[in-house]
């Protein structure tokens, strides 16, 4: 009976552990969202990115746009080649691969003459997660880590088995 009762600790454990979820959704812009004349790179600065964060950007529908670009097309406010435009005004972006990313506004000059554009780096692992904090805006970077808390729990109940 022991045998079968820790057996299923450890499965119900990694099943937690399998399915947990460790990343950090960003609002970009935190409470100022994705507007005019906000410094993104400042905004940007000390924050870590990683494989699974998202980012959002929540500006008014048909006022501005997100585009992904290249380093070139970012740093001269060009749109040459887009890879992608969105348009919801709640545009969700799974940051999926490590790298440079870089996002504008398409709309008018709000890249070239009101600062519309953001460029981050994104690192493939994720370290242990800690408490984000933005600026004084915590609960806009919203960090969801279950993993460590399933193993602990599961670590212990395995040792009272």
């Amino acid at each position: 009976m022991a045998m079968s009762r820790t057996n299923i600790v450890l499965i119900a454990t990694l099943f937690v552990l399998a399915t947990s979820v460790s990343a950090t959704e960003y609002i970009v812009g935190d409470g100022s969202g994705w507007t005019l004349d906000f410094d993104y790179q400042a905004w940007a600065q000390g924050k870590q990115f990683f494989v699974g964060d998202k980012l959002v950007f929540n500006y008014p529908i048909g006022k501005h746009n997100v585009l992904r670009v290249n380093g070139t097309d970012f740093q001269q406010c060009t749109l040459s080649s887009p890879n992608g435009i969105l348009i919801s005004g709640n545009d969700v972006i799974t940051l999926s691969t490590p790298g440079r990313k870089w996002y504008v506004c398409g709309v008018g000059k709000h890249c070239e003459l009101r600062n519309m554009k953001l460029v981050i780096n994104v690192e493939s692992m994720s370290p242990a997660p800690s408490p984000s904090t933005t600026s004084g805006t915590s609960s806009l970077a919203m960090t969801k880590s279950y993993g460590l808390v399933a193993a602990f729990i599961g670590s212990l109940l395995m040792a009272l088995a």
